[in-house]
């Protein structure tokens, strides 16, 4: 009845060669470029390249972190379960606190969010971990208090995509002024969620495996860019 692409290769591939050919990619380096082609996969929007924030060397950082079997830290079921377990090259831990037992007593008494109070049951995977943030403005406001505070070790990078009308753009500004020398990749403004959160980790796990994160094998570069 309709006239549509069936063959699931060629729609991926000529997904990432829509994304290559339409969206601004020239600011990014080698290592950032496949990541801000699945961030853009992940929301069908090119012009949110413009909004991808990078902070120090997020790849190598996530390389070294998958490598070495560190968790990924998840502020939402969604989230976790947007993770590919079997791209992870370590048989990697990904934990989300937030259904935890005493998280909402502790939400409680923290007088906030649970999304902020379930950060406190990160305290004992936290150090070198992968952070993903991508429905709470609260969760990451309250991660950078505690490690500026120094009550919570350094993550090994943390991705920042809280998306909402309150909070999320500030939380996010508040992550690139305030990283404290972890690196990062955000989302500017309003937009973000669990399904660009997630695809950065896919992403980042694949880097980690070695292979390539797009079906022609040149691992998201753009056309002309040095291999």
């Amino acid at each position: 009845m309709f006239d549509y692409l069936r063959d699931p290769q060629e729609i991926y591939a000529k997904s990432f060669a829509t994304i290559e050919a339409e969206a601004n990619l020239a600011r990014f380096s080698e290592d950032e470029c496949p990541i801000a082609i699945r961030i853009i996969h992940a929301c069908g929007m090119v012009e949110m390249a413009d909004q991808i924030t990078f902070g120090g060397d997020v790849a190598t950082a996530a390389i070294t972190a998958f490598r070495a079997g560190k968790p990924v830290l998840c502020d939402a079921e969604m989230v976790r379960h947007g993770i590919i377990s079997r791209l992870l090259p370590s048989n990697n831990r990904i934990l989300c606190t937030l259904n935890d037992g005493d998280t909402h007593s502790l939400a409680d008494d923290m007088a906030t969010t649970r999304s902020a109070a379930a950060v406190e049951g990160w305290v004992n995977h936290i150090e070198g971990a992968i952070i993903a943030i991508g429905n709470a403005p609260t969760a990451l406001f309250h991660l950078l208090e505690a490690i500026r505070d120094g009550r919570m070790a350094k993550p090994a990078l943390i991705i920042g995509m809280p998306v909402g009308f309150v909070g999320a753009a500030e939380s996010k500004d508040a992550l690139i002024s305030h990283a404290n020398g972890i690196p990062f990749v955000t989302l500017r403004g309003r937009f973000g969620g669990s399904a660009v959160t997630a695809a950065t980790v896919n992403a980042l796990a694949r880097m980690a495996q070695g292979g390539d994160t797009t079906p022609d094998g040149t691992a998201g570069r753009v056309k002309g860019r040095p291999s």
